[in-house]
């Protein structure tokens, strides 16, 4: 018969598969710890959304605390990285180690969509010539290699123009990559001979069939457990293939199907999976955090409803622009719209509220993470808004933690 694992089960092995087990470093965060997430998560998606922090700082915060942002930019931006700038479940940083598991993707052009699909078919002496010119002066942002070529405006928002088009062709089919980002979060892009670690470029590429095997086997890995859907909108992947490397897997014993009560499809644990027995965590999760950025997963786990609303009218949003899950012990138990108002040194909480069951202790608990995620940012303090269920006892508890509270 297949094993059965509870609801509760399910969630603390999520949970310890992300990291959310351990406790944060007592002293400073360092390569190495950051070199554990890394490896552990696969990615950190990128989001250009910088209302309270950039997507792709969040996650080790959340993980380690309070953190020097250096240490992700050297990872990403310095020989030798660790970090190198993909297409994995969306724009993301992505353990280099994967290179070569993201090379059929390179090769298959899958997923590449119309505009640089389009001037690679019509133009290709135009994608040469930007090859050559990323060659001959790389690191360069499209700015500085953009042509005079008519921009096209056939989408709202992008207004790209031809070369950087091309630059994104380029970029998807591996043939340039990004160096690092600029102070204005515009990719700086390069050969991958000079940005990729040579002894990751020198390993060979994997088939369509044996990287399907590795990202399934680290999506499996890093969510502890999980449906075939959960493990291939980790790596956004195909249904076909994912489904032979979950049945490759299961063949092998890494993988075991287990039944979850509540849940309607199979699921299957990772055999190095660890039980927790219980969760101590206290964290804020960015809206694209691997715990929580399938929705339906999210839901199923904790029973927490989750639609981020940034192209929600503002008159229409339930809670807000931008807004974060609160973990607490094994449950996400608050949300809260932030912003970093850099202006004026706060970090401000827009909107705060409490989910069904919420300890009693959760407005303490909550004030302190957004204390530490305000001193983090490099601000003075927290203000708290009067708006949602929570907003009261979370700004006399931010009142009552700030030094020299009441």
């Amino acid at each position: 018969m297949t094993p059965r694992i509870t609801p509760l089960q399910a969630r603390r092995i999520a949970l310890g598969a992300q990291g959310f087990s351990r406790a944060r470093p007592s002293a400073t965060v360092s390569a190495a710890h950051l070199n554990a997430v890394v490896a552990r998560l696969g990615f950190f998606q990128i989001d250009s959304v910088n209302v309270a922090v950039r997507a792709h700082y969040m996650p080790l915060f959340s993980r380690l605390g309070a953190y020097d942002p250096e240490l992700l930019h050297r990872a990403a931006g310095r020989a030798p990285r660790r970090l190198f700038e993909y297409w994995a479940h969306e724009a993301a940083l992505v353990d280099v180690g994967l290179w070569p598991a993201f090379q059929w993707r390179m090769a298959e052009r899958r997923g590449l969509w119309g505009g640089p699909r389009r001037i690679a078919e019509e133009k290709p002496e135009l994608v040469e010539q930007v090859l050559a010119d990323v060659r001959a002066h790389g690191p360069v942002s499209a700015r500085q290699i953009e042509t005079d070529t008519e921009r096209s405006r056939d989408h709202w928002g992008w207004n790209w123009s031809e070369a950087k088009q091309a630059l994104e062709y380029l970029f998807y089919t591996g043939q340039v990559t990004a160096a690092r980002r600029n102070s204005q979060f515009e990719r700086l892009y390069d050969v991958p001979e000079r940005v990729v670690p040579p002894a990751v470029l020198a390993r060979p590429a994997l088939s369509s069939e044996e990287a399907h095997r590795v990202l399934v086997r680290h999506a499996a890995r890093a969510l502890g457990v999980g449906t075939v859907q959960c493990l291939r909108d980790y790596f956004r992947l195909a249904p076909e293939p994912t489904a032979a490397a979950v049945a490759h897997l299961v063949s092998t014993g890494e993988l075991e199907p287990v039944e979850i009560a509540g849940w309607r499809r199979p699921a299957y644990l990772h055999a190095e999976a660890a039980r927790p027995r219980a969760i101590r965590a206290r964290a804020l999760l960015s809206p694209f955090d691997p715990l929580v950025f399938e929705r339906t997963r999210t839901e199923q786990l904790f029973g927490f409803r989750y639609r981020i609303e940034i192209y929600v009218p503002e008159e229409k949003r339930q809670y807000g622009y931008y807004v974060l899950p609160f973990l607490l012990g094994d449950a996400l138990v608050a949300r809260v719209d932030l912003k970093a108002d850099r202006h004026s040194g706060v970090l401000r909480v827009q909107g705060a509220w409490a989910e069904p069951g919420a300890p009693g202790h959760t407005p303490t608990e909550l004030a302190a993470e957004l204390l530490l995620m305000a001193g983090w940012l490099g601000l003075d303090g927290v203000v708290v808004a009067s708006r949602g269920d929570l907003a009261d006892a979370l700004s006399h508890a931010v009142g009552a933690t700030s030094p020299g509270g009441a």
